[in-house]
């Protein structure tokens, strides 16, 4: 079945924001070499608040669902942060359901994911321009127990970039980024062509190391205009048996849409 819908092609004017999000500075640091697992690298204003190098421990995409309360394909609508020189350092990000996995209350439309703080794992969103369409992402968040109806990043991490392809449908971004993963996801990685803006990534969300790795490996086409696209990806139809079946939501009553106010 075909749920993606996007009318934006990759542009030259429309670039992965740099910093705004875990899931696009996770590439610097994180996972999108392959399957090395290091610490990220800290931000200017980070490295006298922190003393050592944080690493976040690897887990499996079925660990992850089972961790968390929902786990969804959504769209991020809009952000709320509080920003120091340009970067999030807390708010909420309010995000569309597309395709519900795990759901512990029936399924709202909207969300609210909140986070606080620098760490590498924490869950912050690009926010969308008025004229451009969220960045979609498969996300694994628990509830916030002090405020009702909000959720919260897990330890880890939250989100994974997912893309839309060429015939509609929706792909994760392969190396990915977001959480450490011990999945062999490279096994079911393949050429795929997207129609998603965020498929382009700026030459300065890379190290020179990662670019030229990722070049070298065919997993980015380089652009004239100094950003890459993303070539492969993992087809979400073959995502979702690894979040585990007994993760994922079988009650209808809890798949359709909740009623709004006055329906």
């Amino acid at each position: 079945m075909n749920h993606a819908h996007s009318t934006q092609r990759p542009a030259a004017g429309r670039r992965a924001s740099r910093g705004v999000t875990l899931a696009l500075t996770a590439v610097i640091g994180l996972t999108l070499a392959g399957t090395e697992t290091r610490g990220q690298e800290l931000f200017p204003w980070e490295e006298d608040a922190v003393d050592t190098e944080i690493v976040l421990e690897p887990r499996s995409l079925e660990s992850l669902a089972a961790a968390a309360d929902l786990v969804a394909l959504v769209q991020v609508l809009d952000t709320d942060y509080e920003t120091k020189r340009d970067f999030p350092v807390g708010g909420t990000a309010f995000l569309r359901i597309l395709i519900p996995y795990k759901l512990d209350r029936p399924r709202p439309d909207i969300i609210e994911v909140y986070d606080e703080g620098l760490r590498p794992n924490t869950c912050y969103f690009p926010n969308p321009e008025v004229t451009e369409e969220g960045s979609r992402h498969l996300l694994f968040v628990r509830r916030n127990p002090d405020v009702e109806g909000q959720y919260l990043g897990l330890e880890t991490g939250c989100a994974l970039t997912a893309l839309v392809t060429a015939d509609n449908r929706y792909a994760l971004r392969h190396p990915p980024d977001g959480p450490p993963l011990t999945d062999d996801l490279a096994a079911l990685a393949r050429p795929l062509e997207f129609t998603d803006a965020y498929a382009i990534i700026d030459y300065e969300d890379l190290t020179v190391d990662d670019r030229l790795d990722l070049l070298e490996r065919g997993l980015l086409e380089e652009r004239e205009d100094r950003t890459y696209l993303v070539t492969q990806g993992i087809p979400l139809s073959e995502v979702r048996p690894l979040l585990g079946e007994e993760n994922l939501t079988r009650d209808r009553s809890l798949l359709r849409p909740a009623p709004t106010d006055g329906h």
